[in-house]
């Protein structure tokens, strides 16, 4: 036996006793006559005394010979402590060693194995393994776990069955780039790992399975931003016979059980805004809604003046910032370095201070009298004491610019704070949405979404106003979950190929095998696909993925611990029919 207890577990109800405890050396405080170690496993620490009067002599030798992350099996007498530990469970006693061996001996690590520790990113990616140990790495996959099984528990209850499809699939092209698998026994044909399981899940309702769930791995290989993994963890979900508000319903009230049983928070109504609105009041499709600063469009109320500025952008837009007033300029400076970056691509900002005496002072002050910046305020919503802050230019992007400092914005003043929870649906997103690239529509989110019943005549005469019959489900400014009502006939589903530019070949090629399917009864149906990884961190007060996962890729793709990908023999490329130039 290895071990009797685990490191979280003796207190002072076991003082007496005899226990047998295995783990890995966290701190050795050597006094010669007495040493003292914390010894570490995943479920605590527990402190070991060995001294020369009470602990056999042979012992106290192996004792001080011992290093940090040594392995090692003690077995001892519980005893009271001298020195108590409040902030740990075993803090009460510790353990008078009488046997000791050492189960494996190891170096000196790159890094200190502590809460905080003294280890860059990079080399913490890179000996993962010895990251995973440090209790915040190891709790945040404790914690994703717990998140797994309280989905897995509310679905199975809701009679969802969990059902695993394919890895190795066939290449589509919609969507991001697929990463694509050779096939050895079929020379020059290649399968393409999944971006999410749509299909399959699609024809699971084909088959009747009804409501089916599965935490499976998807793959996308785009290019890599900032929190971005090119494999990634759904949950995946779809049911058949039901409309949009049954899965609204049906998943709202999983959010609510994952607040509640993980958080300890109970949510309210789900607020609904469709995609038009998010966009005229937030700039995007994933608002934030903890907070305020909300768009007040200006175009009638600025573009009546000299300033060019104003008078040649298609939108002037603002927002109120809640005692930015207390700003220095130095500060309000700052702001406008920060939308004109590259990232963010503004040309500059106009800002005007709310006084609290009801008075207005601006960047434009020479075109504007005080009545015209009360209009803006007005607008805005701002009060006094607020800061109001102006773009303007093509509708679109500006927008987005607005949208990036708004949440700049909170940031820095601790508006998102991740302790307060506000979901939302996003629902009535446009269908198609034009690429000027190859001068076509693609689907907004895929082609097998069903556009809004009553608008399907529309698609022959103005495609660019369908809306689609899905929904994004917003959690604090991030899309947590997606889906759509599908189309379940086959006539309807070729039309919409034929929108998005297939011919019937292509489209036979590609999807013949779902075509077919809908010919023997297809039910209508619906689903809905959770980000596991993105859920997980904002659960956890967090915003970055990587830390609730094992083992994660850095932004650039690559696993630097195992050194992938990699290059791979001659031999197996020419079993794989590919000629490929290798590089050491």
């Amino acid at each position: 036996m290895y071990r009797s207890h685990t490191n979280g577990q003796l207190n002072s109800t076991n003082i007496n006793q005899s226990a047998t405890l295995s783990g890995w050396v966290q701190k050795i405080r050597n006094k010669g006559f007495m040493i003292w170690v914390d010894l570490r496993d995943r479920y605590g620490i527990t402190q070991l005394i060995f001294d020369e009067e009470r602990t056999p002599k042979e012992v106290m030798e192996i004792a001080s010979k011992l290093g940090r992350e040594f392995v090692i099996q003690v077995t001892g007498k519980v005893i009271e402590r001298e020195s108590k530990n409040p902030n740990i469970p075993t803090g009460d006693i510790e353990i008078l060693v009488s046997q000791l061996t050492v189960l494996n001996a190891a170096l000196t690590p790159p890094f200190t194995i502590e809460d905080e520790t003294d280890g860059g990113e990079d080399v913490r990616m890179k000996y993962r393994y010895l990251d995973i140990r440090r209790k915040p790495v190891r709790e945040n996959l404790i914690f994703r776990h717990k998140v797994a099984m309280a989905v897995r528990n509310y679905l199975s209850a809701k009679n969802f069955v969990e059902v695993e499809t394919p890895y190795l699939i066939k290449s589509t092209p919609e969507g991001a780039r697929d990463f694509v698998v050779p096939s050895r026994m079929n020379a020059g044909q290649f399968y393409a790992l999944p971006q999410s399981p749509q299909t399959f899940k699609q024809l699971l309702m084909v088959g009747g399975m009804d409501k089916y769930f599965q935490i499976v791995k998807c793959f996308r290989d785009e290019d890599l931003r900032a929190d971005r993994q090119p494999e990634f963890t759904q949950i995946d979900c779809e049911m058949a016979f039901v409309e949009q508000e049954d899965i609204l319903n049906t998943f709202e009230g999983l959010t609510r059980h994952l607040l509640s049983e993980i958080n300890g928070v109970e949510i309210g109504e789900f607020p609904r805004m469709t995609y038009d609105e998010a966009m005229k009041r937030f700039g995007n499709d994933k608002p934030d809604i903890r907070f305020g600063m909300e768009f007040g469009e200006l175009n009638e109320v600025s573009q009546h003046k000299d300033f060019a500025v104003f008078n040649q952008a298609e939108l002037v837009v603002g927002i109120a910032v809640p005692g930015g007033n207390s700003f220095t300029r130095k500060e309000i400076d700052a702001l406008i370095d920060w939308v004109k970056r590259p990232q963010i691509g503004a040309l500059g900002m106009v800002y005007c201070r709310c006084n609290e005496d009801g008075t207005f002072k601006s960047s434009v002050d020479k075109f504007y009298t005080e009545e015209d910046l009360a209009t803006w305020a007005s607008v805005t919503g701002a009060n006094p004491g607020d800061l109001i802050c102006v773009l303007s230019g093509e509708s679109t992007k500006v927008r987005s610019q607005l949208s990036a400092l708004r949440m700049q914005l909170a940031e820095q003043l601790g508006l998102r704070k991740k302790d307060e929870f506000a979901p939302l649906w996003v629902v009535d997103f446009p269908l198609l949405e034009w690429d000027e690239e190859t001068q076509r529509y693609h689907a907004m989110h895929h082609p097998f979404t069903s556009p809004k019943p009553e608008q399907m005549e529309l698609l022959k005469t103005n495609p660019g106003a369908v809306k689609a019959n899905a929904y994004d489900l917003v959690l604090n400014g991030n899309e947590i979950g997606g889906g759509s009502i599908r189309i379940h006939d086959k006539e309807i589903q070729a039309k919409m190929f034929d929108y998005l530019g297939f011919t019937p070949e292509e489209a036979k090629a590609q999807f013949g095998f779902l075509m077919d399917a809908f010919q023997y009864g297809a039910p209508p149906h619906g689903g809905i696909a959770f980000g596991l990884d993105r859920l997980v961190a904002i659960l956890g007060g967090q915003e970055t993925i990587r830390d609730f996962i094992a083992f994660p890729k850095n932004n650039a793709g690559r696993d630097v611990m195992i050194d992938a990908p990699a290059v791979i023999d001659k031999s197996q490329l020419d079993e794989l029919h590919l000629n490929v130039v290798v590089q050491s």
